[in-house]
């Protein structure tokens, strides 16, 4: 028996698409169009400041463009108080008719320089997932009876685990340089065998096109292969679709994450697989 179905049943397959604006807005409307036309559950924004629009006017802009969901690919949790994130969450799921994702971690590693540039405190990162705490837990209070704001964490150690088998709706685990499948393999089965929720895997590299904003440049794709890493992907849609469902069948994985550039070229893999 797969770990899939021991720990309650296959889950649908659904795609999501870190899309941020980088172009003139027409062209980034023409591409969340047909990232919703070729069925992608989910555009996704990244928070990098100043390297594009600040994710919630963005996503708010996406939702009218397109009918699909939308969110955050992920806050970090030191860039904004707690219910400043919580309210932001909680209006973007208003304004979409409920159509909103909050993805939330505790920072991508350097953020500390980051946050040290914007004159920001740098806080360790047991506080900043205490952030995360009080950011879920204002989200829930603003959402009330009648909305539920799904929350998605991005999640490694020990604790970060813990929180998200408390509060989590979707968990995806921050992949290291050169890691093979093993390791990640074994955290998601032992996560799921503490609490049955969704599984979302981030892949950056698909062939050999690495995605901006969801791993660095210098990304050596030929290596990620040779280590038999999960943040690849082939390019091939029929292979991409084979090794797609292995990951569900191993590990459990259902909600895979992709880079805008990509998106046209696994336009089959989602037309196959989308809602199965």
């Amino acid at each position: 028996m797969t770990d899939s179905t021991a720990t309650g049943g296959t889950r649908p397959f659904r795609f999501g698409v870190v899309a941020p604006l980088t172009t003139d807005l027409p062209t980034w409307r023409d591409r969340v169009r047909r990232i919703a036309g070729s069925g992608y559950s989910t555009l996704l924004m990244p928070d990098v400041p100043q390297w594009q629009p600040v994710p919630a006017p963005t996503l708010a802009v996406a939702a009218t463009v397109a009918d699909l969901r939308v969110g955050t690919w992920v806050y970090a949790s030191p860039f904004r108080p707690p219910w400043m994130t919580a309210w932001e969450a909680h209006s973007l799921s208003v304004l979409t008719d409920g159509r909103f994702e909050m993805g939330i971690g505790t920072g991508r590693p350097g953020i500390e320089d980051e946050l040290r540039e914007r004159g920001l405190p740098v806080v360790p990162p047991g506080e900043r997932l205490a952030q995360v705490r009080e950011t879920v837990t204002a989200l829930r209070d603003l959402d009330g009876p009648d909305l539920h704001t799904p929350v998605v964490m991005a999640v490694r150690g020990p604790k970060a685990r813990a929180l998200a088998a408390e509060v989590a709706d979707t968990v995806t685990f921050a992949l290291m340089p050169g890691e093979d499948r093993v390791e990640i393999t074994r955290l998601a089965r032992d996560f799921r065998a503490i609490r049955d929720v969704e599984l979302a895997l981030h892949v950056p590299v698909i062939g050999d096109t690495v995605a901006p904003f969801m791993a660095p440049p210098d990304t050596d794709p030929a290596a990620l292969r040779a280590a038999d890493s999960l943040a690849v992907l082939p390019d091939d849609p029929a292979a991409a679709a084979e090794e797609i469902q292995r990951r569900r069948e191993e590990t459990g994985f259902s909600y895979f994450v992709f880079g805008a550039d990509s998106a046209d070229a696994l336009a089959p893999v989602v037309a196959e697989l989308a809602g199965h």
